[in-house]
């Protein structure tokens, strides 16, 4: 009989932590030159490879724009510091294009919308916190 209780309340003890760790992120990106091609986003957990390694991001997800405009949410994230790289990539490159200079020719974006002068700005200024009280992210693409 005191194991049926101590199972219970394991049971009950795991599912509570589990509910704890459950967390909401809603990102709304605006800004789209067009509907052409595909709203690319990253999200990174920590500063290597943030914004554009692929294989270093923990989320890569593309969207169609609509209206300029694109919308996602992720439920399924740990909790902790996480930063998002977006690019419109019009033409389905699969990357952000530039002109001979290396001026991007296609809107990019990132969390928090820092200021951006001669390159990305750095993980920390666009990080942000994920924790148990549900985040919206809105990122105006440049």
């Amino acid at each position: 009989m005191n194991y049926f209780f101590l199972l219970v309340n394991l049971f009950f003890a795991l599912e509570s932590q589990g509910q704890s760790n459950q967390t909401s992120l809603q990102v709304s990106i605006s800004g789209a030159s067009s509907d052409a091609g595909s709203i690319r986003i990253l999200v990174f957990s920590k500063p290597s490879g943030f914004p554009d390694q692929v294989k270093q991001a923990v989320r890569s997800i593309s969207l169609l724009p609509k209206n300029g405009k694109a919308n996602f949410k992720l439920t399924d994230l740990p909790a902790g510091t996480y930063a998002i790289g977006v690019i419109h990539d019009q033409d389905n490159n699969g990357k952000l294009s530039s002109n001979a200079v290396g001026y991007p020719t296609e809107k990019f974006g990132f969390s928090n919308n820092p200021k951006v002068y001669f390159g990305p700005p750095a993980f920390e200024k666009a990080a942000f916190v994920l924790g148990k009280t549900p985040v919206l992210i809105e990122i105006s693409l440049r």
